[in-house]
Parts: C-alpha cells; structure tokens; sequence
C-alpha cells in the first residue's frame, strides 16, 4: 500500500472529509465525540485526564467559549488557540482555514468587533451546516463560511488582514499550495498566525506510511525547518515557530495507539520531538510604503538638525 505522501490528492482528500464530516454529524446529532487526535475538547470536558487526547484538550482559558454554543465547543478539533496568539485587533478581515464547528470563526468575530468580519473556510459539506448553525444560535452576524480547499482560497487577493488555522495545514498534501494561496489572499502587512503540529527533525517512515494518523493531524506534520522554508519561499517575512506544547511519551502514545504502529516504540522515538506550535510571518509592505527618512537643508536628518 503507497503512503499518504505518494498517495493522489483525491485520496487524502477524501479520507479527511470523511474523518472530520463524522465528527460533524456526531456533533449535529447529539453523539459523544471519541477522544482521538485532532478531536473535541468536550469529549473531556474541558479537564486534564488520562482518556483525553494530548493534542486537542485544554486549548482554551476558563470563560473563553461560556458564550459560544455547546456544539461549536465539542466541534473543536484543533491543538492551539490560534485567535489568543494572532492579536486580532478591532475591524480586521480575518481567515481561518479549515474552520471545522466555527470554534475560531466566532472568537475572531468577537475580537475584531461588528466593523471587522470573520470567514471560515472548509471544504466539508456537515462541518459547513455545523458552523452555520453555531453562528446562528449565536447571534454572530460578521461571518461568513465559505466551501473550499486550502489550497484554492475562493476570496480575491489582498483581501485579508490575518490568516489563521487550528491544526489544519499538516492535513494538506500540497503544503506549498496552501502557503502560496495565503500570501495571495493577505493583505501586505498582512499576518500569517496559525497553530499546528510541528516536528523537529524526521518522523519514523511507520508514522509518515499510516492514513490514520495522517488525517489524525501526526503523519502530516512539517517540521520547524520546513515551516519556515516554506513561509520564506512564498515571500513572507521574519517566520517564526513557537512551541506551545510538546508531547512525552505518554503523549505519543495515546495519539499512537491502534494505528497499526508499534506505538510503544515510536511513542519513545517521537516524544519531546513533536508538539503543537504557533506560527507566524509577515507580508511584506511594497517597497513604495517602507518609511522614508526626510533630509532638512543642512544635510542631515530630523534626529539629529537642531
């Protein structure tokens, strides 16, 4: 069996809508949501314990989502909290790629206030119903939920203050595309700020050849270098990774077990090594907008003519 790598896009699209519209349709009809990598916070509600998946529980500070829906809190299948990291500021456009239950969707809303909007983007036709019924029963009006991949944006460029995303780039089989379409769609000066699963150094070839754990946000994961040549590549400025969790053996193994891998192996290969983090650069202003230093008849500039 080829890898999830040497596998078609199609295939690897498919097997992540078809993970992640179940979790919607749990949600929508009331089900438990089983606490597997990249699922919801809610199915340990809301406490550390042993059952509860290391890379999605705790995401989010006491009273952050009190005012969000139930169903968009169990619907959070991501492993940071990119709209406390982004500093969203008032009247901002921001983007969340892949925005699952609306989770994200609506804290930016919150944040940027009624003159800033917030889209959600995902390419799953019960995570849509999911996220519009959320925002609904929220009474949140400046967002909007659009279908479509990460890799083809349906927004105009320049068009976006801030790109965010809660543990969703690793799941895209053309990484570049998706950095590509989001240099596109920001505005210069715009900021990239996501969260996801980040490797340092090589996974094992058992974790990079298993499906499961490739719709299951692990197999899929870049590492720092790579996040950072990636961001380089497409013109972003000054990319930085910041680890906000990392994962020990224990860890591992949970997001291992019943995979098809020696998880107790691998659990003691990967631990420390991979881990959720923050990401961020910048859109570079056009040269024409960079500050210029004026010159006075002396010769010298304003800090130093009297």
């Amino acid at each position: 069996m080829s890898s999830p790598e040497t596998q078609s896009g199609a295939e690897l699209t498919a097997a992540v809508r078809e993970k992640y519209g179940a979790a919607a349709r749990r949600v929508l009809t009331g089900e438990s949501v089983p606490a597997e990598c990249c699922a919801s916070t809610g199915c340990c509600g809301g406490a550390a314990a042993p059952s509860c998946d290391p890379i999605s529980s705790n995401l989010y500070v006491a009273g952050e989502t009190d005012q969000l829906p139930e169903a968009a809190v169990l619907a959070s299948l991501g492993c940071g909290n990119p709209t406390a990291l982004a500093e969203l500021k008032e009247g901002e456009v921001v983007l969340d790629l892949g925005s699952g239950g609306g989770i994200d969707v609506l804290l930016s809303a919150r944040r940027v206030g009624p003159t800033g909007k917030a889209y959600g983007l995902d390419m799953t036709d019960d995570m849509l119903a999911l996220a519009h019924k959320n925002a609904k029963d929220a009474g949140v009006t400046n967002v909007e939920f659009l279908r479509g991949r990460i890799e083809e944006i349906p927004l105009p460029s320049a068009s976006v203050d801030v790109i965010i995303s809660n543990c969703v780039v690793n799941l895209s089989g053309d990484k570049q595309r998706v950095i590509e379409e989001a240099f596109r769609v920001l505005k210069p000066g715009g900021r990239f700020a996501v969260s996801d699963v980040v490797v340092q150094g090589e996974l094992p070839p058992d974790v990079k050849q298993s499906m499961e754990l490739w719709v299951g946000c692990v197999a899929g994961a870049l590492s720092d270098d790579e996040f950072r040549s990636l961001l380089r590549g497409a013109g972003f400025e000054t990319p930085t990774v910041e680890f906000t969790r990392t994962y020990d053996v224990a860890d591992a193994k949970a997001f291992l077990v019943n995979t098809g891998v020696d998880a107790d192996h691998i659990a003691r290969e990967v631990a420390g090594r991979i881990g959720a983090a923050f990401v961020r650069a910048t859109k570079p202003l056009p040269a024409s907008a960079a500050p210029v230093t004026t010159k006075r008849s002396c010769g010298c500039s304003d800090d130093c003519c009297a």
